[in-house]
């Protein structure tokens, strides 16, 4: 048996964390460690059986400047008092002179205090206006989840994750309170009118106004046990404030893994309940009744990306059914129950705008072991809004070969929905491509329309036949409707003016621009809430003028950033009047929503009320009331700062060069209180996620605002700011792909250009430091995080890489926005693969992610392997796999750990950092070139936003 002293590589197996996102996700079982090269002895599985059962997260770790080997498995702390779980362990951050082996072993961790503080501030309550625009909700939010949250059992069928206790999407997320507050007419808010009678520690979701404006309907959880109860669905009487149960009976459950429920009318609810006669779910037999057999016989062509979660076996189909299986249950407020319809999975639940009718889908066998539900072979039928079957519309096929081309469809009716302005009026589209958008064909989509009881005889009318792939619908009534479509390949996106009820007007195009053209873009239509409770385009009604006029809500965006607006709009001729713009100077605004839309009909321009929001580069958002024609303003929230630690940080969007003439623009925060004449250059957290484009000027278009309040996430990198780093954010990463090129035939080349001329500019500035930049990104920003680290290594000193995916042969049939697949690209497979140039990287990279990741594409092997690729050429690396986290994460303890990691990483590989060390001995004349003008201070300025000279000396003195 071969002993540990005679291993070549040292490595650290210590429980750290790993968690997942409040989202559908994982099972209780942890990810056992990547092959440990050579470690295959008795007290290897010994630890690696020690931890599976410990509930604390792996960490494997690798340095190349390490020659012995070890493996251990160190035990765990105390949880802190009053933040870890009953099955994880925290641990406050260890001190510089602490042992660093016995600092990698202590269960989770915690950054420290200046960051942890940020992320356990409590959220700011969600808003929900009544449907009278008279009442405001705030509905209440807890800080993260416990771990256990996340630890337990649940079920992955057909591409959904099931907690099986409660019938639910698995990690739901859950609002606490409810609270109302009526809005004054002077825009104060009464003191707040609790809602009173939900159980201590009730679970609240699905929160839903009744259309009148009297009731409240959502579901309540509350722990039974250790486990969440099954959802009820409680009713709350907004006049007085009291909740109770909707059914009489508790055995009444609601089954939310598709639908919830619907108001059918001001006091009546269809739910989607578990049926009464459904027994213990299905058991897993100990003999298979035969193997597993996928057949294509038939020599069909089936091209899918890489889908988690999928059913395995008929065992799994039995137990989706047994799960999604559904009754639907018509409850008056008065406690009448009545069964419609069969048992069945029932997806979506919508009645007509006059709420006769009823829309409902539903999926049925046979099932597809390799496509997510959402394929399954779905019926649309209408019934009468108390059960009764009027007609099918649809049974569509399993969608098993679906192109993967963008733009490409399901075949038949898609998007079948009611028209907003009318009774009960239906409308579709059809492909008439076959669903592939490889096809040339015109038209490509058709749109019908057709009454829901049509009679005998009666054929869908076309309302209007689209070149590009259809994208909806704004309805306004018989003379007015705006139709949208567009086409990925081109970036093409054109709207066209409809008249609904007059088959003699023409349609014709209002809009025919670029998707990526931000500078062009007129602004979305507004929508006014009809008596109905459907949203209609709101027709705007000026003094003396017959004209017909909407309201155009847009985000406004020039060289100098986005300056939102509300322009009036003559739909007939074009000519538009701006009738409301934000501030320019120091805050950020935005129109969020029409407020005096309780009347019907045109909408009078002197009686226009809007909510705003408004917000700068430190003041957080707040709501206000505008009201025409003098544009009085209200005030109606006063939120408190989310972190007053950081309220004094500095902002600026800043623009420079690519090398190819590309301009581009990153967010440069800067932490308070920084003067870089007296504190000099600082390290660096650069931080971003790549971006595809099908022309130059597009990519150099800005986005986003200066004035933007900095949203804090809890994961956010912004986060180092409290740790004294100047954080370049978002800088843009244009993936470029003119004409007939594709965008990814020059990544590598278009992503290190970018990286050089950010990391230029920022150096440039004196707010750098050259050899003290780190770079990170979570997906496809980790993605671009390990290419720049092997073939740009020069620009940073270590990095960050969450929950990416590194080895791209092993997503065949396409990613991201690449829908060629392996076959038909294979070098650009190959050279877009960091995994391919491991052997490339010798700057530190920190690898983290969940152990549970559902996100197609980013499954956990890809950091399991790549890891593994850097371990096999003594790359310095680290692997935290994060138990019970998917692709984002979630938990309070797998986020503090990974904020930890972070900083540990950061402080170790970034902040001591005096030289451009270890860079790859084969590195290019080019990339050697680039790294002198980095160290020089000089090439990719932009001279309109200033050189800022004496940032530059300083520098230059420094070095």
């Amino acid at each position: 048996m071969m002993r540990f002293h005679k291993a070549c590589h040292r490595f650290s197996l210590s429980p750290l964390c790993h968690l997942s996102p409040p989202s559908p996700s994982p099972s209780a079982s942890l990810l056992l460690p990547p092959k440990l090269s050579g470690f295959s002895t008795l007290r290897a599985r010994r630890c690696v059986r020690a931890h599976r059962f410990s509930g604390n997260p792996f960490t494997i770790s690798m340095s190349s400047r390490s020659a012995s080997t070890r493996l251990r498995c160190l035990a765990s702390v105390c949880p802190e008092d009053g933040g870890g779980s009953s099955n994880g362990s925290v641990s406050s951050s260890a001190t510089a002179t602490e042992d660093d082996e016995l600092a990698l072993g202590t269960g989770y961790r915690l950054p420290p205090s200046e960051i942890r503080d940020i992320v356990d501030a409590p959220p700011v309550p969600a808003l929900s206006f009544s449907p009278q625009r008279d009442k405001i909700l705030f509905l209440k939010r807890r800080a993260l989840p416990p771990l256990a949250d996340l630890a337990r059992p649940e079920e992955k069928l057909a591409g959904v994750r099931i907690d099986g206790y409660c019938n639910t999407r698995s990690r739901m997320s859950f609002y606490t309170g409810l609270g109302i507050h009526q809005l004054l007419p002077d825009g104060t808010l009464s003191p707040e009118k609790e809602i009173t009678g939900i159980p201590d520690g009730g679970k609240i979701n699905f929160v839903t106004w009744s259309n009148d404006g009297k009731h409240l309907a959502f579901s309540i959880r509350v722990d039974e046990n250790g486990n969440s109860s099954k959802p009820v669905v409680w009713v709350a009487d907004i006049e007085t404030g009291v909740a109770s149960p909707l059914f009489k009976s508790q055995d009444i459950h609601l089954n939310a893994i598709f639908e919830s429920f619907v108001w059918i009318d001001n006091s009546t609810l269809l739910v989607s309940t578990i049926p009464s006669s459904r027994g213990d779910p299905p058991k897993k037999p100990l003999v298979p009744s035969g193997p597993k057999t996928l057949s294509n016989e038939k020599k069909n062509v089936v091209q899918v990306r890489t889908f988690q979660d999928l059913l395995k076996d008929e065992y799994d189909a039995d137990l989706f059914d047994y799960y999604a299986t559904s009754q639907l249950v018509l409850t008056s407020l008065d406690g009448t129950v009545k069964e419609v319809g069969e048992p069945a999975v029932y997806t979506s639940l919508d009645p007509s705008t006059d709420h006769k009718y009823l829309l409902v889908s539903s999926l049925h066998r046979p099932y597809s072991f390799i496509v997510p539900c959402g394929r399954f072979p779905k019926k649309v039928e209408v019934w009468t809004s108390d059960g009764r079957f009027v007609r099918q519309l649809c049974d569509l096929p399993l969608a098993e070969d679906i192109p993967i081309a963008s733009n490409s469809v399901r075949k038949g009716m898609r998007s079948i929905n009611w028209r907003a302005d009318k009774p009960s009026t239906l409308y579709w589209a059809e492909t008439q491509d076959g669903g592939d958008a490889k096809v040339e064909v015109s038209p490509r989509d058709i749109v019908y329309m057709q009454s829901a009881e049509p009679l005998a005889g009666e054929e869908p009318e076309v309302l209007h036949k689209l070149d590009l792939r259809y994208g909806g619908i704004s309805w306004c009534d018989d003379t007015l409707a705006l139709v949208y479509e567009s086409w990925y390949k081109t970036r093409r996106t054109r709207t066209w003016v409809i008249s609904p009820g007059s088959s003699d007007v023409s349609p014709r195009i209002l809009f025919d621009r670029s998707s990526e053209d931000v500078y062009s873009d007129p602004g979305s239509t507004m929508l006014r809430r009809t008596a109905a409770g459907t949203y209609v385009i709101a027709k705007i009604k000026k003094e003396n003028d017959e004209g017909t006029y909407v309201l155009l809500n847009g985000s406004g965006a020039t060289p100098q950033g986005n300056v939102p607006f509300l322009d009036l709009f003559d739909i007939n001729t074009g000519n538009k009047e701006r009738i409301w713009e934000s501030d320019k100077e120091k805050y950020f605004e935005t129109v969020v929503a029409l407020m005096s839309d309780q009347k019907e009909g045109d909408l009078r321009m002197e009686e226009l009320k809007v909510l705003t929001s408004k917000e700068s580069k430190t003041e957080n958002t707040q709501y206000s009331l505008q009201l025409w024609p003098d544009r009085k303003v209200q005030q109606i929230t006063n939120f408190p700062h989310p972190y007053p630690q950081l309220a004094s940080l500095q902002k600026e969007m800043i623009r420079y060069q690519r090398k190819d003439g590309v301009q581009l623009t990153a967010t440069l925060y800067l932490p308070q209180g920084y003067d870089p004449s007296k504190d000099g250059p600082l390290p660096c957290l650069f931080w971003s996620y790549p971006g595809e484009f099908k022309s130059k000027d597009a990519a150099s278009q800005v986005r986003g605002s200066p004035n933007e309040f900095a949203g804090i996430g809890s994961t956010s990198a912004l986060l180092w700011l409290a740790r004294r780093f100047a954080i370049l954010s978002g800088p843009t990463i244009p993936i470029i792909g003119e004409g007939d090129e594709e965008a990814n035939d020059s990544y590598v080349e278009q992503l290190v250009a970018s990286a050089e001329a950010a990391v230029e500019e920022v150096v440039r500035r004196g707010v750098a430091h050259p050899s003290k930049i780190a770079v990170g990104g979570h997906s496809y920003g980790a993605f671009m995080t390990a290419n720049l680290l092997a073939h740009a290594p020069h620009l940073f000193s270590c990095g960050i890489a969450r929950s990416g995916a590194y080895n791209r042969t092993l997503t065949p049939f396409g990613f991201q926005n690449e829908d060629r697949t392996l076959w038909e690209a294979t070098n650009v497979y190959v050279e877009m693969s960091p995994f391919m140039s491991a052997n490339k990287i010798k700057k530190p990279i920190l690898l983290i992610h969940g152990e549970e990741d559902n996100n197609p594409g980013t499954l956990t092997m890809q950091s399991d392997r790549f890891f593994n690729a850097l371990k096999g050429h003594g790359a310095l690396c680290r692997l935290v796999v994060l138990p019970h986290e998917s692709h984002g994460y979630s938990a309070r303890e797998s986020i503090m750990h990974v904020l930890w990691e972070t900083d540990r990483w950061l402080q170790k590989y970034c902040v001591p950092n005096t030289a451009d060390a270890d860079t790859s001995p084969d590195q290019s004349k080019e990339g050697s070139d680039t790294a002198d003008k980095v160290a020089a201070g000089t090439g990719g300025g932009n001279p309109e936003f200033g050189e800022h000279e004496d940032h530059y000396k300083l520098r230059r003195s420094l070095l």
